[in-house]
């Protein structure tokens, strides 16, 4: 008989422990107990999908890397939040459309360059791509060109972004006009989807990236980063030290975009607040 695994069988505490120490170590997420049942309710996919039948067996599994080959990358993802949606948060885009850029164009910039860190399945930064497209059209010649920088650590959103498909009700709130230039429309209509048109795939470039590793090895300085609504998982040193690391690859003047329950109160950092939960690089704090 095939195995089986049933909603009744929990985590131990030890198992528990095991596993939220894990993420909270590497990934960053505080994991108290409150979490258990979340944790327990999103590991039970993996456990189907490997035909086992306890957490035990899953654990030894997960974290024994001669015999498990990604499946820890998959526990992460399974376990990490990923919720977004197109023009989220709208005054930032506003912001970058009336300040960023048109100093970017004061300065001579021609390809501004934006990283979108936290990215999900990629709407944030695909709505930054629609915004650097109407400024365009709206100011002919401006820009050459642009490059977005995408990062995120689950590889099931990262590929969901790459593949840019998305729920038709997903952009209901777009005007038709955007919608029309940047998206394709499927033909199967009992199933509504979407797809970002190709010009704008193909200015984006997606990589994995922990917040808490060591080093970012990012060699490219951007005009502005967007870590939005990422940071509040994580406890203040960490939200520190992670932005302190995302600054390196800013460039002086930069700008910071933070989600609107997020701040930089109390730490010290080379940034200063030009706006609501926007701030500008003060130093010349350049990547290690």
């Amino acid at each position: 008989m095939d195995n089986f695994i049933t909603k009744s069988i929990e985590l131990t505490d030890d198992e528990y422990k095991t596993i939220s120490s894990y993420i909270e170590k590497t990934v960053g997420i505080r994991m108290p107990e409150v979490k258990r049942i979340m944790v327990q309710s999103r590991l039970f996919g993996r456990l189907k999908a490997l035909g086992l039948t306890n957490f035990s067996d899953y654990i030894d599994y997960a974290f024994n890397k001669d015999k498990s080959g990604n499946e820890i990358i998959l526990l992460t993802d399974a376990l990490t939040t990923n919720k977004t949606e197109f023009f989220r948060e709208n005054d930032h885009f506003q912001y970058l459309v009336n300040n960023v850029l048109p100093e970017l164009v004061s300065r001579g910039i021609k390809t501004p360059s934006i990283w979108s860190a936290g990215c999900s399945s990629g709407e944030e930064v695909y709505t930054i791509s629609i915004v650097l497209r109407e400024f365009m059209r709206a100011h002919r010649g401006v820009f050459s060109n642009y490059h977005l920088f995408a990062t995120d650590i689950s590889t099931k959103v990262l590929d969901k972004a790459v593949n840019a498909v998305y729920d038709e009700a997903s952009i209901a709130s777009i005007p038709y006009e955007q919608k029309k230039l940047y998206f394709l429309k499927s033909t199967d209509r009992t199933a509504p989807k979407v797809r970002i048109k190709p010009e704008l795939r193909s200015c984006v470039t997606f990589r994995r990236l922990n917040f808490m590793d060591a080093a970012y090895n990012i060699r490219e300085t951007f005009n502005a980063i967007f870590c939005r609504n990422v940071l509040i998982y994580f406890d203040k040193p960490t939200q520190e030290a992670i932005i302190s690391k995302l600054i390196r690859n800013l460039e002086p003047g930069g700008f910071l975009f933070l989600g609107h329950s997020e701040t930089i109160l109390s730490m010290n950092l080379p940034l200063k607040t030009v706006a609501p939960t926007v701030y500008r690089k003060t130093e010349n704090v350049r990547s290690l």
